[in-house]
């Protein structure tokens, strides 16, 4: 229960939220507290989709520090879409 829920969180955030109703940045902090929440309520990750995640992390961080948005956004997506994948047991 609790996979399917944070699945259709994560479909949510990466399908259905769109920047047409939300600058990029907002776009790129909501992705991000996504993130943030999903990583800490999963368990279940193997060292190397955990490290991957944590890269993206820190890289659509600094993005967003930098104001470079749409590279947060392409980090933070790319990122709830492995955890997404992860949590089907597979990639793709």
């Amino acid at each position: 229960m609790k996979r399917s829920a944070i699945s259709g969180l994560i479909i949510t955030a990466v399908f259905l939220a769109s920047p047409a109703f939300a600058d990029d940045m907002n776009l790129c902090t909501s992705n991000l507290t996504q993130l943030n929440n999903s990583m800490s309520d999963t368990i279940s990750l193997d060292d190397g989709a955990m490290n991957q995640l944590k890269t993206l992390k820190e890289g659509a961080e600094k993005d967003k520090a930098a104001g470079k948005a749409k590279d947060c956004i392409d980090k933070t997506t790319e990122a709830l879409k492995v955890l997404e994948d992860s949590m089907k047991g597979g990639k793709g």
